[in-house]
């Protein structure tokens, strides 16, 4: 378990393991913060492979990721914290779609076989640099990170929107009916 200071973000506790038995290896990021006051919406471009798929990326376990090109929503949880690279977030996406029966396994839907065909050729087609595409993250609990590659300038094709929750989102996020006072007595 290692505290890691992320530059022009915050602070992230990062835990890995290796089981010495039949060496599988597990990661896992999360804030070292906490929940931020709001949500925060980062939506790339992606328009330069060679720049853009070595992009620091930090996704939260709230953070739901989108490719509208692809028709692709993965959504909060399936992938759990992970620090990587764009590229290597795409290739979770892969192999976890990949190693799931009802999205390539026997009896599956042509229709949904498909789909995932298709998705699986643009995420080719992202990495090769054959498809501009626009890779959204949207995270609820504000812990989510995209790196500025022109830091400390704007970066212009990354745009970075705080938003206030829905109360669904503060639900979801265990905010609501939260006593921070008062509580001693109940």
């Amino acid at each position: 378990m290692k505290l890691v200071k992320i530059p022009y973000f915050k602070e992230v506790v990062i835990m890995a393991s290796v089981c010495d038995h039949c060496g599988n290896k597990t990661s896992e990021v999360k804030s070292g913060s906490g929940i931020s006051p709001t949500g925060r919406r980062i939506v790339l471009k992606l328009d330069d492979p060679e720049l853009d798929l070595a992009r620091d990326v930090l996704k939260s376990e709230m953070c739901d990721l989108q490719i509208p090109e692809l028709e692709l929503h993965v959504g909060a949880g399936i992938l759990g914290g992970k620090f990587t690279t764009i590229e290597g977030l795409l290739i979770s996406i892969k192999d976890d779609m990949k190693n799931n029966p009802f999205f390539v396994g026997d009896s599956v839907d042509p229709v949904k076989k498909a789909a995932v065909d298709k998705i699986f050729n643009g995420i080719d087609k992202i990495m090769a640099g054959e498809l501009k595409a626009t890779f959204i993250m949207d995270d609820p609990s504000g812990n989510s990170y995209l790196q500025n590659v022109y830091a400390p300038d704007p970066d212009p094709f990354l745009e970075i929107t705080e938003y206030e929750r829905t109360f669904q989102q503060n639900e979801d996020l265990g905010l609501n009916d939260i006593k921070t006072e008062g509580y001693e007595n109940d």
